[in-house]
């Protein structure tokens, strides 16, 4: 394959190699525990208090939870492709390591791209979501404290800052300390969370599980131009509230509460067994958090009727608290909002984990300056770490969050696709290689999968896949200036290759 060919792979065996450089060595201090923790740590976090009672209120009624069930199922499908891949590839990177391997170094470098939407952006996204929590969480202990301060007129969210410079710490001192930190708030996060189910189950009450499918009611969404899916800009079709069609509106909306997952596939150059460990540490935290996301919808629909749960004219969500509030249990709503900032913390922590070692991967292939996968006397990408957090630092400390939210899920989705198509490739190509765990009845589950995904991509707003694109077109930019010429796999094939002579000038 020629040297400057956009589609040159990376072997398998190459990958694995590079794993064993001095200068660019991770640490292998991760058992499937630690796995299985980073992904509950990640997938948990303020959704489970707020997304469950609204989409409750405005699209499924009781069977919210069945569209969990729904959500989890596609999920599920997307989490074997990538537990096959991690414990075949077992090098940091995640989707992009694994495209790099099957579709060449362009879409390697695109969706490695595309991660830094997920992981970098979503991150600044969430730590905004934290500083809220933290000014309510102090007005409940009766401190009246803003976290945004105006300076110079620009609006710093100092809350922000604060938690991205900790996390920053944390991760540079190794990852098994963020580990067992993030065991630490994960556990309290899940405490408040199993609390709220035990608690909520003597206020619920069986009539309210009635009808379990409410009847479905026209005009879903009133969204107009851009502003509305880019399935219902194409076909024209307004979706419905309530009914089947709102139930599948539903999984589509919660799907996204179990994004985070593939964080733990990132790890796996630092994992001690990761043949088996990946693929445990994926589809167990993907185990867990359905059930408590089930079991938390279940009791909230209980406890009051689902039309009482509906956005409110003035634009007001309901959420978890809403419901222990008209039940009469007030101080319920700081034990929530405990819980949530608990859970937002790990979520920035293992985002920015799962954000570092993407571009540690990249920068060891050349594609980004490769002084920055150096590592230090703890193991870890640090300089790659530092950046990552001055750059998620500016973005939550001094913008607003707007629409993030919404291209971190279009970035996900996209490279769930792509790993599930590069099984069905890597099953083709490279039948020989061991792997420690196998994604059953191939080709169906992996198809499924992505036509799982791309209909959960239609849903999302044309607007943001104007975005996206945007977004899509800036690293192609980025590729020809810079990574193509840079690119390691490039510098070896042009060094090796063997020279063209013609025909009229064979002795």
């Amino acid at each position: 394959m020629p040297g400057n060919g956009l589609w040159r792979t990376k072997s398998i065996e190459q990958s694995i190699a590079d794993t064993d450089e001095p200068d660019t060595r991770l640490r292998k201090d991760l058992t499937a525990w630690d796995l299985t923790v980073f992904g509950v740590a990640v997938v948990v976090g303020a959704g489970i208090f707020t997304l469950t009672a609204s989409t409750a209120g405005n699209l499924a009624g009781p069977s919210v939870s069945l569209a969990f069930v729904l959500a989890a199922i596609a999920c599920a499908l997307a989490a074997l492709c990538y537990a096959e891949f991690a414990s075949t590839v077992p090098v940091a990177g995640s989707a992009y390591t694994f495209s790099y391997a099957t579709f060449g170094e362009f879409m390697a470098w695109i969706i490695g791209w595309d991660l830094v939407l997920e992981f970098a952006v979503g991150a600044a996204a969430v730590a905004k979501g934290w500083s809220l929590y933290l000014q309510t969480v102090l007005g409940q202990l009766g401190l009246s404290l803003k976290t945004t301060v105006p300076v110079g007129g620009v609006d710093v969210d100092w809350g922000s800052l604060l938690l991205v410079f900790a996390l920053t710490v944390l991760l540079v001192l190794g990852t098994k300390l963020s580990s067992r930190v993030s065991l630490v708030i994960t556990a309290v996060k899940v405490a408040v969370v199993l609390l709220v189910v035990v608690l909520g189950i003597g206020y619920i009450k069986a009539a309210n599980y009635t009808p379990y499918i409410p009847p479905a009611q026209t005009g879903g969404s009133t969204a107009t131009g851009l502003e509305q899916s880019l399935f219902s800009l194409v076909t024209g079709f307004s979706g419905s509230t309530y009914g089947v069609l709102g139930l599948l509106a539903a999984a589509s909306l919660v799907f996204f509460a179990f994004i985070g997952f593939d964080v733990v596939a990132t790890t796996a150059e630092e994992t001690r067994n990761p043949q088996k460990a990946v693929p445990r540490g994926i589809l167990g935290s993907l185990a867990i958090v359905t059930v408590l996301y089930v079991s938390v919808s279940l009791v909230i629909t209980g406890m009051l009727p689902y039309d009482r749960l509906k956005t409110q004219p003035d634009g007001s969500r309901a959420t978890l608290a809403t419901a222990f509030s008209e039940n009469g249990v007030d101080w319920a709503a700081t034990v929530i909002s405990v819980g949530a900032l608990a859970g937002l913390t790990t979520v920035v922590m293992v985002l920015m984990l799962g954000q570092s070692r993407v571009l540690f991967a990249m920068s060891r292939d050349g594609l980004l300056p490769r002084g920055l996968a150096r590592t230090g006397k703890h193991g870890t990408p640090f300089r790659i770490t530092i950046a990552i957090g001055v750059l998620v630092a500016i973005a939550a400390g001094f913008f607003p969050a707007g629409k993030l939210e919404e291209m971190v899920n279009v970035g996900t989705l996209f490279a769930f696709v792509l790993v599930s198509a590069g099984v069905l490739v890597l099953r083709k190509t490279r039948p020989d290689l061991p792997r420690g765990f196998r994604v059953p009845l191939v080709p169906l589950v992996p198809v499924l999968a992505i036509i799982a995904c791309v209909w959960l991509m239609l849903n999302l707003t044309a607007l943001t896949w104007v975005r996206f694109l945007a977004w899509m077109a800036l690293g192609v930019v980025v590729y020809f200036v810079y990574s193509r010429r840079n690119s390691v796999l490039g510098k070896e094939h042009g060094a090796t290759a063997v020279p063209v002579v013609k025909r009229d000038e064979v002795p």
